[in-house]
């Protein structure tokens, strides 16, 4: 059996638009919810068979309530499910289709129902409804989505017979009846209300509202509870940081508090006073580098999720900074060498991103190398990605302490005799700074065989800067 409509159809202005006006409310989806359940809840507690016109959101809360009503009278009931998904789709693409497809029977969401595709509608599809026919009772609920608050729905609801039935005339006015599809009682408003049944619909409709307020306090109770849990949380690591950076402070002051002692001995001999002298300088060093790791990992914690992502090309980036450490390198006895391709595709980074975990992973390389041994950076595409290895040839890392060495003022052991170690915190900021690009860093270390850094960004291909 057929049914196509003839003209476009707009049940809220059907039921707005006779001679008396319903009062139009604007309700929370969940309050509409709680309209639809109350008039289930009394359909099947009085035994109701009636015949539903609907049109509800998407979302298998909605039509449960639907189903849970046919299930009760053994899918007997008619349901006329009434859709305009395809106009919705195509109202989101810029078009409306002008065609008029059939209402096609059984339908596939409810049994023994029909299932109307409504064209072309271009009011209907902003418009949920739920129309109750029945010789006991009818009742009509139709919303529409506000343009302007998606979160709230105008709202119109009525046990009026009247009312009710301007909008059945509506509906018959706007299609076309092929080989009787539509039952003649499947559109009449015959029932008068009976107080008894609207004092019950109320009273369920004020139990249903009791009911999904309860559960909203108690979402958002939990919704507070977590959130505090979180706020609870970052204290706690706020606390810690600072208990940290307080310890790691104190290590360096000790030192050169001993350090200055120990100068102004009378009968400090000179090789020692330039062996105190040298320790004072060192840990000043240290504290310089601790204090400008905090302030770096804090700025970049604090600043993250506004930072803008930039493509760069690694050529641009890896020699410059290669340049800069080849001194201290040559220094130490090292080899210093990179390979990265001129014709790489650009990454995705945080703004001067790049150049910050060179300069950590670069410098942590040469720092754990000792003396006559090699580190090598090289840049290569793989997939979708490029990826910059850090390998070294130095003192590596033990297979127990790869999983702490992005943990904050962590430092691997032993440290190199020449080198007090830095603040610890230099892994930490290069991680950070991934985690802003949806980058990635691996390792592969064993001890006395050396380290490799994996860094993995994001390609930008065909890109012109």
């Amino acid at each position: 059996m057929n049914v196509s409509l003839a003209q476009e159809l707009s049940i809220f202005q059907l039921a707005s638009g006779g001679q008396t006006s319903p009062l139009v409310s604007s309700v929370t989806p969940t309050t509409l919810l709680s309209l639809l359940k109350s008039q289930i809840d009394l359909l099947i507690e009085r035994q109701i068979r009636a015949t539903l016109w609907v049109k509800l959101p998407p979302g298998k809360i909605w039509h449960s309530e639907i189903q849970r009503y046919q299930q009760q009278f053994d899918n007997s009931g008619v349901v006329y499910n009434c859709q305009a998904e395809s106009v919705e789709n195509n109202l989101l693409d810029g078009e409306i289709q002008r065609n008029t497809p059939s209402i096609i029977s059984p339908s596939q969401v409810y049994a023994k129902s029909s299932k109307a595709h409504l064209y072309p509608i271009a009011k209907i599809y902003r418009e949920y409804f739920l129309i109750v026919l029945s010789p006991n009772f009818c009742s009509l609920t139709v919303a529409q989505r506000s343009i302007k608050n998606h979160k709230k729905l105008l709202t119109i609801t009525s046990i009026e017979a009247q009312i009710i039935q301007q909008v059945l005339d509506g509906i018959k006015q706007a299609i076309v009846l092929e080989k009787d599809a539509i039952a003649p009682d499947d559109l009449i408003c015959t029932s008068v209300p009976e107080p008894a049944l609207i004092s019950q619909l109320l009273t369920k409709q004020l139990q249903r509202q009791d009911e999904i307020n309860r559960q909203i306090i108690s979402q958002r109770v939990a919704k507070i509870e977590q959130q505090k849990q979180i706020l609870h949380n970052n204290l706690q690591l706020k606390d810690e940081f600072l208990s940290n950076v307080c310890h790691e402070l104190r290590t360096p002051l000790t030192h050169m508090k001993t350090a200055l002692s120990l100068l102004n001995s009378p009968s400090l001999k000179n090789p020692q006073r330039q062996r105190y002298s040298q320790m004072l300088n060192t840990q000043c060093d240290r504290q310089n580098s601790l204090i400008h790791g905090v302030l770096e990992l804090v700025q970049i914690e604090h600043n993250l999720e506004a930072m803008d992502l930039e493509t760069v090309h690694l050529a641009d980036i890896v020699p410059g900074v290669v340049s800069t450490y080849q001194p201290l390198a040559q220094e130490k006895g090292i080899m210093l060498a990179y390979t990265v391709p001129t014709d790489l595709p650009a990454v995705w980074c945080v703004n001067g991103g790049v150049r910050q975990i060179v300069i950590h992973l670069l410098s942590n390389g040469i720092k754990y190398t000792p003396k006559g041994g090699q580190v090598w950076v090289r840049g290569r595409l793989q997939g979708n990605y490029v990826q910059l290895e850090f390998r070294d040839s130095g003192i590596g890392i033990g297979e127990s302490e790869i999983p702490k060495i992005f943990d904050r003022f962590y430092r691997v052991r032993p440290l190199p005799m020449e080198d007090p170690g830095g603040a610890g915190l230099g892994l930490t900021i290069v991680q950070q700074l991934l985690h802003g690009c949806g980058g990635s860093i691996s390792v592969k270390s064993k001890p006395a065989q050396g380290s490799t850094f994996t860094v993995q960004l994001a390609a930008v291909f065909n890109k012109k800067l």
